[in-house]
């Protein structure tokens, strides 16, 4: 997946690992204001998570999303300057990546934006930035190739994309109502009321860290069914393949950042709930 996926909203098709990468830090800004709204009642409840906890907790995953999202920007900056030998495009690449899985019922389509690239299941749409849709750097049909992989496990009924597909809806109502957990935090501090507010946190993070678990082995076979077909399908060479290798890698990073992030404010949540005074 090479679009950068609002963390915030997950919608039914399937978004990219750079369109990720780009939005984690809007991501966890936001669940930083959440933090430290909970940590408010925290302190009412005489809770164990404490500004202490937030520390211990929540400013690595920072740093770490600040990295992956540098990484990330680094690596495709870096490759899509370098042209592949054969000249192939993106579309190009993603076409023959399909054609070779017997796939002859999705539309390559290029859409707007930078690294909006994504594969949409439902309307059977793979949708291309136009830099990378046009696009024949290393960076652009590693990106390619990585989408026509979503497309090949929709086909052959990849069970971690299928579990993936599953969870959306109830993925899009926690990132729905975690910001009016936050919002009551500010109005409704102490009480039945705020316990009530730290559960329903405490169990919107548990929805948001399965889907992200789930996701990691779903990207990182994407990513490798790219790589595969990209060298033996003749589209580049085992050299070239170096500049794939970084960019996807690098994408990579950023689905484990978000995983991570999602456990580390599970944990600061649970931490508060143990912790508080009854």
């Amino acid at each position: 997946m090479f679009t950068l996926v609002k963390l915030y909203e997950f919608p039914n098709n399937i978004h990219s690992l750079l369109e990720l990468g780009m939005s984690i830090a809007f991501f966890v800004l936001r669940e930083n204001l959440i933090i430290m709204n909970m940590n408010m009642l925290a302190m009412f409840f005489g809770g164990g998570g404490g500004f202490m906890g937030y520390f211990i907790f929540v400013i690595p995953t920072i740093i770490l999303a600040m990295w992956a999202q540098s990484k990330v920007s680094s690596a495709y900056n870096e490759y899509v300057r370098v042209p592949s030998r054969g000249g192939i495009t993106g579309a190009e690449a993603a076409a023959a990546v399909m054609r070779n899985a017997g796939i002859n019922d999705v539309k390559i389509v290029q859409v707007r934006g930078h690294l909006t690239d994504h594969y949409d299941p439902i309307g059977k749409k793979l949708a291309l930035s136009q830099e990378n849709y046009r696009g024949t750097s290393l960076a652009a049909l590693g990106v390619a190739a990585h989408e026509a992989g979503h497309a090949v496990q929709h086909k052959v009924g990849y069970a971690a994309l299928k579990a993936r597909m599953a969870l959306v809806p109830i993925t899009n109502i926690s990132t729905r109502v975690l910001p009016i957990v936050m919002i009551g935090s500010f109005f409704l501090i102490g009480g039945a009321l705020s316990v009530t507010l730290l559960k329903l946190g405490i169990l919107c993070y548990v929805v948001l860290t399965v889907f992200q678990l789930i996701t990691l082995p779903v990207e990182f076979d994407a990513s490798a069914r790219a790589k595969k077909e990209l060298v033996s399908l003749g589209i580049l060479g085992s050299d070239e393949m170096v500049g794939v290798n970084k960019t996807l890698n690098a994408a990579a990073l950023t689905y484990v950042a978000a995983f991570v992030s999602s456990l580390s404010y599970l944990l600061y949540l649970l931490s508060m709930f143990g912790g508080r005074n009854d």
